[in-house]
């Protein structure tokens, strides 16, 4: 058997395979299974296999020795070269390595030391723990081989000269050419996306040309070469679509038949005002002596999307639907995203429900879990809402009945969502709700033509309240009864990066407690709150926590501060919630006489390496769309006969000048010394600040800002002082620190999946409501 492996795994073009891969190749019968996985086990200890990605096992190179001091994850390549790796917390080889990986879960790779390794390729790096200035871990590494290439392409503008041709990589990272086989249709400036032939070290690399984008100022090209950079797919392959154009519209009879009706029922949706996609909805009682009951709706997809169909293979290789400034990349064809599967209003649509009890304190009771089917009565944006939870009316298209009753029950899904928001900061969940930048697009030309800023209120915290109780609740009973499914993690914050944190903190003049205490935490929270620096507060906390991902393990999930919690409700859109609504099946109610076949444990612990790596590329693709629009918007109004001034505030103070926040477009910047207005700045190390005649600038002071440069590259702004907003009480920053209120914090973490721990603005209902803005996703 051991001959058998090796030759299996050696022979010419043979790629890593997992371990159920090769018991099928060898034809092993399932008494044998046993031996093959020890005999596996061994050869891994000896040094004969290796583990790669995505426990996938491959022979050993010639310097297979184990794994003592090496780890393997995927690296995120910076525009000036340097790198980051995201050790693979479920990776066996990780496990050879002798780190804690619960310490260790980035790796800085200096700009020399990343070879011949490109952005999202998976890596090994001979890690160095060294000591940073405060003593804590700071982990080091160099990169001694490509494990996977990744299969993004590497675009660039494309040149010919005499037979040879070449591109310019857009990424500085790379080398400056990288050689083509001739015979491309590209001509000379154009854009081009690129296959990666060959890069050895030492060597520029070469490739063939896979795809021309088009003209670089052409409509859509740059957010194309974004598309393409990450190795996003735009297009569905054609057994995909065949299968999807296949699903029945209509419900058969003896489906319903086994469901729970739910037609008769106040079942509504609320998102924002141009959602396509509906995958949840709700329907709120308040009981008799107190209390309340509460279903939450979710579109059953595992009805329609059947495990080991390509439309499953293709949901579960692009992990989840990818959000970019422009356009959506959908999880599923857009016939069942936005069609079959979206709870449409006035359609049978087919759900899993959780229906669950709470006391008049919030402590779910009860919860039980059913196939059901329903007719949303009323589809409601976030705006409608909010004008009853203000005291208004819904709109006129609602009336006699209806409407009385939609003014009634959303009232009292407000009560239930407060009642939780309070239990939940109880028990310690951190506030950390930020506004959000919608930069707004020409649909014909694509091009940025301003922002506006989305606001979470209590419509939309309502709705997020409902989301986090049914997913705790069916992480909880998957937990209890032990069945594989996949879990949304987030670990415990390292100590370290809490002190540096800390020190953040204090610059901006505040005094800090234990910031391992998460009751500490939250109180500076709460001192920021309402302030000019809240923003920055709250992204310092939020670079300083680890990234939420996905584990066959309920290990829980600190900014939530919930022992269980899953990802259940946006099944449409994120591959997790659909195997946890696979493994739900056997808990349901009425379930079905042949339940979908569920993943093993195995196959758990592989889903969730990979899509806690599709999560991490989409988030990266999504962000570096917004930054390349809004700078785009910013060198048009900055050129512009009447260039915009934005509200800001100084964060940071250094010899070299000041680093800013313009907080209405909440884009960093720096103003360069010699551009501070007028002249007679001397630099105070003391504070730091500079100062200026009876004039001071310094951490937390205000200013009025325009846009001095856009570097695309570097993706920057640089930012010139129009104006000292005037009536500040400035007083210094040392010895001033601001002291604790003890409050507890008005708002929660963002629930319904959020990608960060973060959550959302405020609970409070003694506070006046927040207008509902328009536009914006609703994450979840």
């Amino acid at each position: 058997m051991k001959q058998g492996i090796l030759e299996l795994l050696a022979k010419p073009g043979a790629r890593p395979l997992t371990k159920s891969e090769m018991a099928r190749e060898l034809g092993l019968a399932p008494k044998e299974r046993a031996e093959f996985r020890r005999l596996l086990a061994a050869m891994v200890a000896d040094g004969s296999l290796r583990p790669g990605k995505k426990a996938r096992i491959e022979v050993s190179k010639s310097d297979g020795k184990g794994g003592k001091g090496l780890l393997i994850g995927r690296i995120r390549i910076f525009p000036k070269g340097h790198g980051t790796v995201y050790p693979d917390s479920n990776e066996e080889a990780n496990e050879q390595s002798g780190f804690d990986l619960n310490a260790i879960k980035r790796i800085y790779v200096p700009g020399g030391k990343t070879g011949t390794a490109m952005d999202g390729d998976t890596v090994e790096v001979k890690v160095v723990l060294k000591r940073g200035r405060e003593g804590e871990i700071d982990p080091h590494g160099t990169v001694t081989r490509i494990v996977d290439r990744t299969d993004r392409l590497v675009v660039g503008v494309y040149f010919s000269r005499k037979g040879f041709a070449y591109i310019q990589p857009d990424s500085e990272a790379l080398p400056q050419t990288l050689e083509v086989e001739p015979g491309s249709e590209a001509k000379d400036g154009q854009k081009v996306a690129v296959e990666l032939i060959e890069w050895k070290k030492g060597q520029d690399p070469r490739g063939r040309v896979k795809e021309i984008i088009g003209w670089p100022d052409s409509p859509g090209v740059d957010i194309m070469s974004v598309v393409h950079k990450y190795g996003l797919q735009t297009h569905f392959p054609d057994d995909v679509i065949r299968e999807a154009e296949r699903v029945a519209v209509e419900v058969p009879d003896s489906e319903k038949a086994r469901r729970e009706d739910w037609t008769d029922r106040l079942v509504i949706t609320i998102d924002p005002f141009d959602a396509k996609d509906h995958d949840d909805a709700i329907w709120v009682q308040r009981k008799k002596g107190g209390g309340w009951t509460l279903a939450v709706h979710i579109a059953d997809v595992s009805h329609y999307v059947k495990p080991g169909t390509p439309l499953d293979k293709e949901a579960l290789k692009r992990g989840n639907s990818t959000y970019l400034v422009d356009r959506v990349l959908p999880m599923l064809p857009e016939n069942l995203s936005n069609g079959i599967c979206s709870l449409r209003p006035d359609e049978v649509r087919l759900t899993k429900c959780a229906i669950m009890e709470f006391n008049a304190e919030g402590l779910m009771t009860k919860s039980t879990f059913v196939d059901a089917f329903i007719n949303s009565q009323a589809k409601l944006s976030y705006e409608d809402a909010q004008v009853v939870l203000d005291g208004g009316s819904v709109p006129d298209r609602f009336t006699g009945k209806l409407k009385k009753e939609l003014e009634s029950m959303i009232p009292e899904a407000w009560k239930l969502a407060t009642v939780l928001r309070k239990r939940r900061f109880k028990r310690g969940a951190l506030d950390m709700e930020m506004d959000e930048i919608k930069v707004l697009i020409d649909e014909e030309t694509k091009a940025a033509t301003g922002f506006k800023k989305v606001e979470h209120c209590e419509s939309h915290q309502l709705i997020e309240e409902c989301m986090l109780a049914a997913n705790e609740s069916v992480a909880k009973a998957l937990r209890d009864r032990q069945k594989p499914a996949i879990y949304r993690i987030h670990d415990d914050p390292d100590p370290e990066k809490l002190m540096e944190y800390g020190e953040l903190a204090r610059v901006h003049g505040y005094q800090v407690g234990d910031l391992t205490n998460r009751a500490h935490v939250q109180s500076l929270l709460d001192q920021a709150k309402g302030t000019p620096e809240e923003h920055n507060i709250k992204l310092g906390l939020l670079r300083s926590l680890k990234r939420a991902e996905y584990s066959e393990e309920p290990l829980g999930h600190y900014g939530l501060a919930k022992a269980d919690y899953a990802h259940f409700t946006s099944p449409i859109r994120r591959y997790a919630d659909l195997i946890v609504h696979r493994a739900l099946q056997d808990l349901l109610k009425n379930r079905p006489e042949k339940p979908d076949r569920t993943m093993r444990q195995q196959d758990c612990k592989e889903a969730a390496i990979h899509i806690s790596e599709t999560e991490r590329n989409s988030s990266f693709a999504e962000q570096e769309t917004k930054t390349l629009k809004l700078l785009e918007w910013l060198e048009m109004t900055r050129v512009s006969d009447d260039p915009p001034t934005f509200e800001g505030v100084v964060t940071e103070v250094r010899s070299m000048g000041l680093f800013v926040e313009a907080t209405d477009i909440m884009q960093k910047g720096l103003v360069k010394f010699e551009d501070l207005p007028g002249r007679g700045w001397r630099f105070n190390g003391g504070g730091p600040s500079f100062v200026q005649k009876d004039q001071t600038l310094q951490t937390g002071v205000k200013v009025s800002l325009k846009v001095a440069k856009v570097d695309f590259v570097e993706q920057r702004v640089d930012f010139e002082i129009a104006e000292i907003v005037p009536g500040q009480d400035i007083q210094p920053r040392t010895g001033n620190a601001k002291k604790s209120s003890g409050g507890r914090g008005q708002s929660s973490s963002r629930g319904r999946g959020s990608k960060s721990s973060s959550g959302s603005k405020k609970s409070s209902s003694k506070k006046p409501a927040k207008k509902a803005s328009k536009g914006g996703r609703r994450k979840k």
